[in-house]
């Protein structure tokens, strides 16, 4: 006879408290087993077998297992396409109920669209739950129904509509005992899923009041701790939003904004999910440079910009990188070396430890000029500036870059003022030009 069971499917919520989803399966059903899949369609896309995001995974995953045994139960991971693993689980399982968080990501949804019908087709109820976010999908719009395309309309309305409560915990901690109880179940090793160690720092999981209190001066200086360090654990929920939202209400009006600028991106990608395209059409007929040795030179942090190539060097090296950091790098690439967005794009999508697809695709686009941003194309920063201004001692610089200031380091790839020249013609001839075309064929369909 087959146990009977539910299951919470964990995926971004990698965390045993605070989870919307597994809180409502322990407390309306009971006898819960976690399960976490590997998915082969996300890991055969992987090209490092070193890759950051898996090790922190299987490392999380430990950490849970470590919380599930003590309560005498136990994580099931399981390895494949997700489909086949459900179909699999229904063989060895009678399953009474499915819960999960949501996942707006295009691919996740069309996986569990396909998943919640494999599962109706056995009478199995399949049940997502919004945990990831504060608000989600389309519940921040305007007046008349439409998305926000612009930040800071975005934030007030989001400000508007909050009530502190909305940020209060799941207490899921505490029905621990509602677990499926059974023999502990051995967990992968990364070499069984097809992935090796790395040389993973963990971001701590406690953001210090005291940074947060000074997080609104700190929070651009790259040499300086200044930041959260939480967009790691945001990404994979090893670490509640919830959590975070309260603990800025009391401390830092300048960290919840940068809370609120993660759900605008997301809420961008689920009503524009279209992320291979300019959110501002016209920019799709900007003529990039397939300059390869540009490229090269940018990812591997030998631009001779010092700035550019501590940030791009921080990335090889850790898998992360200071958010101004983040803006002046992807500024030089795009405007600069006249480089598609979509190029740096990929690029951070293969490095980030962080990556989450709604905030790089706007990132991206916001640094462009292509996306949601009232600020028009000639926005370009200038690098040297920006290291006068946010590394003056360089102390950022010379830890990445300790050759800077010697005959060993680098010729600048690009002249500043050339580039922007550059940019700037370029820019303006091709949106001028396609603004031509589209009042003509206006004309002819009028």
């Amino acid at each position: 006879m087959k146990p009977r069971i539910s299951i919470h499917w964990f995926r971004r919520d990698l965390r045993l408290a605070d989870n919307h989803g597994f809180f409502r399966a322990l407390s309306e059903h009971g006898d819960v087993l976690p399960l976490f899949i590997f998915d082969t369609e996300i890991l055969g896309k992987l090209e490092d077998r070193h890759d950051r995001r898996v090790d922190f995974i299987h490392r999380a995953l430990a950490g849970m297992q470590e919380g599930l045994l003590k309560h005498g139960s136990t994580l099931l991971v399981e390895h494949g396409k997700p489909i086949e693993v459900w179909k699999l689980l229904m063989e060895r399982f009678e399953i009474a109920s499915v819960t999960t968080n949501h996942d707006h990501e295009p691919y996740a949804i069309t996986r569990d669209k396909a998943v919640g019908e494999l599962l109706a087709m056995h009478g199995i109820p399949f049940r997502s739950f919004k945990d990831i976010s504060i608000y989600e999908r389309g519940e921040v719009v305007k007046d008349g129904g439409g998305p926000y395309t612009v930040y800071t309309p975005y934030m007030r309305q989001w400000r508007a509509q909050f009530k502190p409560e909305m940020a209060n915990p799941f207490r899921s901690e505490s029905h621990l005992h509602r677990l499926w109880k059974r023999e502990p179940m051995k967990l992968p090793s990364l070499s069984d899923i097809g992935f090796l160690p790395t040389d993973l720092q963990s971001p701590p999981m406690v953001v210090p009041e005291a940074l947060l209190q000074d997080y609104e001066r700190t929070r651009d200086n790259p040499a300086v701790m200044g930041t959260s360090r939480m967009s790691t654990h945001l990404r994979f929920g090893t670490v509640s939003v919830r959590a975070l939202v309260r603990e800025s209400l009391s401390v830092s009006a300048q960290y919840l904004n940068e809370l609120i600028w993660r759900e605008f991106f997301m809420q961008v990608l689920w009503h524009f999910p279209h992320r291979d395209k300019a959110f501002k059409p016209a920019y799709d007929h900007i003529p990039w440079r397939d300059d390869e040795a540009g490229f090269d030179a940018w990812r591997e942090g030998r631009t001779g910009y010092p700035l550019v190539d501590a940030g791009m060097r921080e990335l090889a090296a850790t898998g992360l990188m200071h958010n101004r950091v983040r803006m002046v790098v992807a500024s030089f690439l795009t405007k600069h070396l006249l480089i598609d967005w979509r190029w740096g794009e990929a690029w951070f999508a293969q490095k980030l430890l962080d990556f989450e697809l709604s905030s790089n695709n706007g990132g991206w686009q916001w640094a462009s000029g292509s996306g949601c941003d009232a600020a028009p194309y000639f926005r370009i920063f200038n690098p040297q500036l920006q290291l006068q201004r946010f590394d003056p001692q360089l102390i950022y610089v010379k830890h990445w870059v300790p050759e800077h200031g010697t005959a060993n380091y680098v010729r600048s790839i690009v002249v500043h003022e050339a580039a922007r020249d550059r940019v700037l013609r370029v820019y303006k001839e091709a949106l001028s030009e396609n603004a031509k075309t589209t009042d003509t064929q206006t004309k002819l369909l009028y």
